[in-house]
């Protein structure tokens, strides 16, 4: 299995996000830092993942990330939402939030998905808890077009990080 930043450095013109869980790693420090009140410590703690995502995007990759959940949003979705300008707009991310409920006629994935250059795909696999268990590839055309494709769908829908409020 390929290490994501190796994935992001060989991508070439998109990298495209869907993210369909209303909770992650909640042991997780920037989480822990933000629960505990300081948003900036929080955001420190993303810098490396900040720093990947802006090197990528200087390079003149388009990345973009799609956010389902469900309304009223979790404490982990409203922790997401306050780190996203410091975190991923800050690299250069392009962030969209898009209510589970306007996606009920769209084809998804069973899991969250990173697409590159809609040639391969690296499902993202957790616990109920939200825990990371693992990551896997695919290159197979229909997978990569099936995610590819919900993607797009979902990203026409969603609304714009600028302009969701929670």
């Amino acid at each position: 299995m390929a290490d994501f930043s190796e994935l992001l450095a060989s991508c070439e013109r998109t990298a495209f996000k869907l993210e369909m869980r209303d909770q992650y790693m909640t042991a997780d420090p920037g989480y822990l830092a933000w629960e505990a009140g300081d948003l900036a410590e929080a955001a420190r703690l993303y810098a490396d993942w900040t720093n990947i995502a802006k090197t990528a995007v200087e390079r003149g990759v388009l990345m973009r990330r799609v956010r389902i959940i469900s309304e009223p949003v979790s404490t982990y979705i409203s922790f997401e939402h306050a780190v996203t300008p410091t975190v991923n707009l800050a690299a250069g991310e392009a962030i969209k939030w898009l209510p589970r409920r306007a996606v009920s006629d769209l084809a998804l994935p069973g899991n969250d998905v990173w697409i590159f250059d809609d040639r391969m795909v690296q499902f993202c696999h957790f616990a109920g808890d939200g825990t990371w268990v693992s990551n896997d590839e695919s290159e197979d055309p229909a997978t990569v077009k099936l995610c590819a494709t919900a993607f797009a769908s979902a990203w026409d829908r969603a609304v714009d990080h600028s302009e969701y409020r929670i």
